[in-house]
């Protein structure tokens, strides 16, 4: 095939054998956008939130039933000022832990409501286990940890598109 100068193909030149044109491409349509080192992070960073909302859930379902069955499973740890019965820690991560694992399978879903959801809940568990510090200490700083990655995952996501507003 023959090109002019700038490396465009001549007017009423065919292409060569094996060669295809490309096809038109419509003129309303967005241009591709590249995908930048740090949202292809949030876009991993994303399924992974939804992985670790999963496993949280799951081990905040299970931290529920030990804290419901047995009052004396978790000895606290010095003095602290939020003292609240082991019974009731276990209802609340136990509901928190179901919440968890259906905003995570929104989340691994792709559902816009499992994103909101995910960052809302991600919030809630950060303050749940700050008040559980006395408890279960390493696991609270932990899981204080892995919320505010999954906050920050869902959070800088370009895939649910950054025109989105609410």
């Amino acid at each position: 095939m023959s090109q002019n100068d700038d490396g465009t193909a001549r007017p009423g030149q065919g292409q060569s054998q094996g060669q295809h044109a490309a096809p038109p491409r419509n003129p309303n349509a967005a241009p591709p956008r590249k995908q930048s080192t740090a949202g292809a992070w949030a876009s991993g960073g994303t399924l992974f939130a939804g992985v670790l909302m999963l496993v949280t859930g799951f081990m905040d379902i299970f931290q529920g039933i030990a804290g419901i069955a047995e009052d004396d499973v978790y000895t606290r740890i010095g003095d602290y000022v939020f003292k609240f019965d082991l019974t009731t820690w276990g209802w609340i991560h136990l509901i928190l832990g179901v919440v968890l694992v259906i905003a995570g399978y929104g989340i691994l879903k792709g559902a816009e409501w499992g994103r909101v959801a995910g960052i809302t809940l991600a919030s809630l568990n950060i303050l749940f286990h700050f008040l559980s510090l006395p408890y279960q200490p390493w696991w609270s700083l932990f899981s204080m940890a892995v919320s505010i990655f999954v906050i920050w995952a869902l959070a800088t996501d370009e895939a649910y598109g950054p025109d989105e507003r609410y």
